[in-house]
């Protein structure tokens, strides 16, 4: 199974969500536009029960992890269907992109290009790549920007933050129902314990001078 860390920013590195609207609807874009079927009427498919969605979904991608942030997103996802990664990241940049546009009274390209992919090669990416989406957020938190670096001063101030930070699949890690079957399917997700303490050690745990060496992003 390969799995790839894809990210994509706004132009000009403009915020591509305004409010908790937006926040909410791309969220649940990452649900609905995750099917092989065609997804045009997304208000409909809203409406729908659980059960209804299911039975007329085929996914194709497998998304392990994800993080909304105020200008980009961070995805970490495997193909479900030949070709699925493309054919997903394009209904999802596109979707919102028109809902964006229409939503704010704008015209022109919301994200600034291709959505970037990194293969998750080396065991070394693999064990750092879930901590590094998920503390994204604490870029948001006051003094936490530091946390690439491993030099915050509060390591339980800030994994109080990235807990309760609601536009993140940390919260399903823990155990957060709201959002969790966005990552049906995922054999990482399924052994989440294991990656939560992973994710505190790294909070934690003292700089590691090869972290800077990696391709993550």
């Amino acid at each position: 199974m390969e799995i790839w860390h894809v990210m994509n920013r706004g132009v000009d590195k403009r915020p591509i969500v305004l409010s908790d609207r937006d926040r909410l609807r791309f969220v649940n874009n990452l649900r609905l536009l995750n099917n092989a079927q065609r997804t045009d009427n997304l208000g409909y498919f809203l409406k729908q029960s659980a059960e209804y969605e299911r039975e007329h979904r085929e996914r194709l991608v497998t998304i392990h992890a994800w993080c909304l942030m105020g200008n980009h997103y961070h995805l970490l996802l495997s193909d479900a269907l030949e070709s699925g990664m493309s054919r997903f990241l394009h209904k999802l940049n596109m979707a919102y992109s028109k809902y964006f546009n229409v939503k704010h009274n704008r015209s022109g390209a919301l994200f600034q290009g291709n959505t970037k992919r990194v293969l998750i090669e080396s065991d070394r990416q693999f064990l750092y790549i879930l901590p590094y989406i998920h503390l994204n957020p604490l870029d948001f938190m006051k003094g936490g920007t530091e946390w690439r670096q491993q030099c915050l001063a509060n390591p339980k101030t800030a994994l109080k933050w990235v807990t309760k930070y609601r536009w993140s699949s940390y919260r399903n890690y823990k155990d957060e129902k709201e959002f969790s079957e966005i990552l049906e399917g995922s054999e990482l997700f399924g052994d989440r314990e294991t990656h939560v303490r992973e994710l505190e050690y790294f909070i934690r745990s003292a700089p590691d001078t090869e972290l800077t060496t990696l391709n993550l992003e």
